[in-house]
């Protein structure tokens, strides 16, 4: 597996204190990427790493997984270097470790994925694909062809949406297209715009104006409210 960095964290890439991984290559390109050294399937910066040798530095690491804590992979899209990641996670589910991925929810493998996995992270970018193609740079069809399964599947998801001014920053949207599904199982997460990966851009990153304000996301949790969307804040 290609690992580009590793680190702790406290309840913001799943429950608890948190192992988590970022996996290198991302089939998304997003205009506002704060990992965007992650993106290219090879890294100089990424370390080859067996799947054996993974999983014996998360054995170690166990007891730092307080308060429900586990293991997170990220990326990049975790999906891109999916045989690997079910073998892995299929280790760690026998021994009892707490899994979570955070995906784009693009990839078919994300379904046979997310099998082997305790809490399911999806980012949404945006509910027009023509927008999202602008922005991201490929369609959303089966993006919401997967959550769509996920919701329906009634198991437990975690949508988040990256909100950014002028592109994404109107909730009704999005709220409609979610009120379709059973989300009883499903929890909505806002994240305001933020430009602390601007420099890994090189000079190429297009993201102006940007900033979203305080109320701009109290309005995205009104609206959901509004339409009996349950969400949270991480």
């Amino acid at each position: 597996m290609k690992i580009l960095q590793r680190g702790f964290n406290y309840s913001q890439d799943g429950p608890g204190n948190r192992l988590v991984y970022h996996l290198q290559g991302c089939n998304f390109a997003c205009r506002w990427c704060s990992n965007a050294d992650s993106i290219p399937r090879e890294n100089p910066a990424a370390k080859d790493c067996s799947v054996d040798e993974i999983f014996d530095e998360i054995m170690r690491s166990r007891m730092m997984f307080f308060d429900g804590g586990g293991v997170t992979f990220t990326g990049g899209e975790v999906c891109v270097q999916s045989d690997e990641l079910i073998e892995l996670l299929k280790l760690l589910k026998q021994n009892g470790i707490h899994t979570t991925i955070e995906t784009n929810c693009s990839l078919p493998e994300v379904r046979e994925v997310a099998r082997y996995v305790d809490y399911l992270i999806a980012d949404f970018k945006h509910y027009d694909s023509e927008i999202h193609q602008k922005w991201i740079g490929l369609p959303n069809d089966s993006v919401k062809e997967n959550i769509a399964y996920f919701l329906e599947s009634g198991r437990q998801i975690h949508i988040r949406i990256p909100v950014i001014h002028k592109i994404n920053d109107e909730p009704e949207g999005f709220a409609k297209f979610f009120s379709r599904f059973d989300s009883s199982n499903a929890v909505f997460e806002f994240l305001a715009y933020h430009e602390f990966g601007k420099d890994k851009w090189k000079g190429r990153y297009q993201i102006e104006d940007g900033f979203v304000t305080p109320d701009t996301i109290k309005n995205f949790d009104e609206t959901f409210k509004k339409y009996g969307l349950k969400t949270v804040r991480t």
